[in-house]
């Protein structure tokens, strides 16, 4: 399983390249100031960074403990990732539509776009992380037969 320090090194890496392309890309499609854009994303990912952190840990000690492994299948990244949003979006909706000054109807369209982008994102790093950081004990079940 993934130490504290990995799991910091994931939140942070995750949330600082997702604003990265989040801000810009959002204040043009949603039609925001980039300062207004970035003051919303900015919070939006210490609440994520925050979720990620816990569920992660969460869901790793439940496949420890259902699967005896963390390995994941594309399939059951697509849950995982689906699953994180759903529960972000939760938190998320009420003090979207107050900073944002719009209806809940809109802060939902709006965070459900981004959280679609976010699911697709998800899974693209996640992949990715665990190729660049492979868990010593993936390496050692790969070889055995």
């Amino acid at each position: 399983m993934r130490s504290p320090a990995d799991r910091l090194r994931h939140a942070i890496s995750f949330e600082v390249i997702g604003l990265a392309l989040l801000i810009p890309v959002g204040s043009l499609l949603f039609g925001l100031a980039i300062e207004k854009m970035g003051v919303f994303a900015l919070g939006a990912s210490l609440t994520a960074t925050l979720w990620n952190y816990v569920y992660n840990l969460g869901f790793d000690h439940a496949m420890q403990r259902l699967a005896g492994h963390t390995r994941k299948t594309p399939l059951l990244r697509v849950f995982h990732a689906v699953l994180f949003e759903a529960g972000l979006l939760c938190v998320l909706l009420p003090p979207t539509a107050w900073f944002l000054g719009i209806s809940l109807w809109q802060a939902f369209v709006m965070d459900a776009s981004i959280a679609v982008f976010y699911v697709a994102y998800a899974f693209v790093f996640n992949l990715a992380y665990d190729r660049l950081f492979p868990l010593p004990e993936w390496q050692e079940k790969a070889c055995t037969p």
